[in-house]
């Protein structure tokens, strides 16, 4: 596989970005690519870097996994500032390119959606751009979804965009729009770059879970490139 990185942002916030960071990086592990999984900024806790930890069999410690954590459950920018300290975009991307020249695949999981701040003046829009990270946009698929990814996908270089997929997440409790947003969708985005993927439950064994057929070709047909 050619060396890559994937950048799994959203639409928002808890919107299954860990969940699918966790797949990605399972799926690949378990297919022999030799890869690994980050979320290089994060506040409020550590819960979703740990879960990418787990995810990707130890290949990285929890500090270079997030190397950037503060207290606070705000975007990082903001609680960086309160706890006196401040994320440099060049200092990010220096972590995340001494990564990538060890793995051939980067998942790196953003905090919050694109456009939420993570550090002094940058965002995941930036760290895709520099990158040239191949974006992966999570969206909740429910009434509301068509708009969100709309909207996120406009907000990407034309570049970002040609080769960006999208995820749609099922919820526990499918709404008037769940069955219908990925035809919708279709209409304005590529279908074959275009996913949706089950409800797995609120707390899933991703042993288990991978051995469905269908949820592992979903997972190797969003890391084609």
């Amino acid at each position: 596989m050619t060396r890559v990185v994937f950048f799994v942002t959203g639409t928002d916030t808890g919107v299954g970005k860990t969940v699918l960071g966790a797949l990605l990086a399972r799926s690949l592990g378990d297919r022999g690519v030799l890869s690994a999984a980050l979320k290089p900024v994060c506040s409020g806790g550590r819960a979703d870097a740990r879960a990418l930890q787990v995810a990707s069999n130890g290949a990285l410690t929890l500090d270079e996994i997030n190397p950037w954590r503060f207290r606070a459950p705000v975007a990082p920018s903001l609680a960086a500032c309160q706890d006196n300290r401040k994320v440099r975009l060049s200092e990010v991307l220096a972590h995340l390119r001494a990564m990538r020249k060890r793995f051939d695949v980067l998942v790196v999981e953003g905090a919050g959606g694109l456009l939420s701040p993570l550090g002094d003046q940058f965002d995941s829009r930036n760290l895709i751009t520099a990158l040239g990270a191949v974006p992966i946009v999570v969206c909740p698929n429910r009434l509301g979804a068509i708009n969100q990814v709309r909207l996120t996908l406009e907000a990407l270089s034309r570049r970002a965009k040609a080769k960006a997929r999208i995820v749609l997440m099922s919820p526990e409790r499918p709404d008037s729009a769940t069955g219908t947003n990925g035809d919708l969708l279709a209409g304005f985005f590529d279908a074959r770059r275009l996913f949706t993927l089950p409800w797995l439950g609120r707390r899933f064994d991703i042993h288990t879970v991978l051995k469905q057929p269908s949820l592992r070709r979903t997972l190797r047909e969003l890391t084609w490139v």
